[in-house]
């Protein structure tokens, strides 16, 4: 049994701003399935609920989760989500972090939404257990760095990881890279978003891929 798993969903691709396109969906719907293989998807925003359903109508092995996955740090049981409504009706831009939603809607208003929590760890050790996650992406609006810090990579068998980079300093993507180093994960190309502000990782390791890796890592920070 493998799980394909995204963080960070938002309306799928039914999204008329985006073409109707989303990396992971596309990719998902066109590989050739297995009758074992599971699908989790997880969008924090419950506005973005019924266009998900629709984006998945056809896969039986498929749960949607509205939750807020939070880091380590955060205690309570439910956060405050971040939107605004020149954001709808697809709301790609919701974030715990008020600022970060400014950041892309500066001349809106900010309104906000109660929302359930779960940290990454018990999320992935509640659905998921010992079996194998072929594909694991993240995109979750400026807490990509904590969930990624967070992740016990040594109790889950992940085989790809497609994050968000984009959000990410220089000393958060060099803690991150290193991580993923340390893991035994090597960079092998762009991740699943279809503006490229993605990258993608898999559990391969060797001296040609470690170098690769590193100059990767050297190109971005030298942008940041």
């Amino acid at each position: 049994m493998s799980y394909y798993i995204q963080i960070g969903a938002g309306a799928g691709d039914q999204d008329e701003r985006a073409s109707y396109q989303d990396g992971f969906t596309n990719f998902v719907k066109k590989i050739t399935k297995k009758q074992s293989d599971r699908f989790l998807i997880v969008e924090a925003n419950p506005l973005n609920l019924d266009k998900l359903r629709i984006c998945w109508k056809d896969f039986l092995n498929l749960k949607i989760y509205n939750i807020a996955i939070v880091n380590d740090n955060f205690k309570d049981n439910y956060i405050n989500l971040f939107y605004t409504k020149e954001d709808g009706p697809c709301y790609q831009v919701t974030s715990v972090y008020k600022d970060h939603v400014k950041k892309h809607y500066p001349e809106s208003e900010i309104l906000k939404i109660k929302v359930s929590t779960i940290k990454i760890n018990d999320f992935l050790n509640q659905n998921v257990g010992l079996n194998k996650i072929k594909y694991l992406a993240i995109d979750v609006e400026g807490i990509d760095f904590d969930l990624l810090m967070d992740l016990d990579f040594k109790k889950f068998d992940i085989e790809n990881i497609s994050f968000e980079f984009i959000h990410l300093n220089k000393q958060q993507t060099i803690k991150v890279f290193n991580k993923l180093l340390h893991n035994g994960y090597t960079y092998c190309g762009k991740g699943f978003d279809i503006n490229g502000f993605d990258l993608m990782f898999k559990k391969k390791i060797n001296l040609l891929l470690k170098i690769k890796t590193k100059i990767k890592l050297f190109k971005i920070c030298k942008k940041k």
